[in-house]
């Protein structure tokens, strides 16, 4: 896909996909890219703690009653 002119953007959608695509060949399972303003595209693995779904506080008074 041609850029326009006066496009900023320092990354393409292949750039993004490669990265992903890197990412599952280096047998990552979970992780998330990052992009910095320069356009530096960056793969982060998450640790087994940030993938869990978060539990839900415990309930209040006002749950109860709702």
């Amino acid at each position: 896909m041609a850029r326009k002119a006066g496009d900023d953007c320092k990354f393409r959608q292949r750039d993004v996909q490669a990265a992903i695509k890197a990412a599952h060949n280096a047998g990552l399972e979970s992780f998330r890219i990052e992009i910095d303003k320069r356009g530096t595209i960056s793969v982060v693995p998450l640790a087994a703690a940030e993938t869990e779904p978060r539990q839900q506080e415990t309930s209040s008074e006002w749950d109860k009653d709702l």
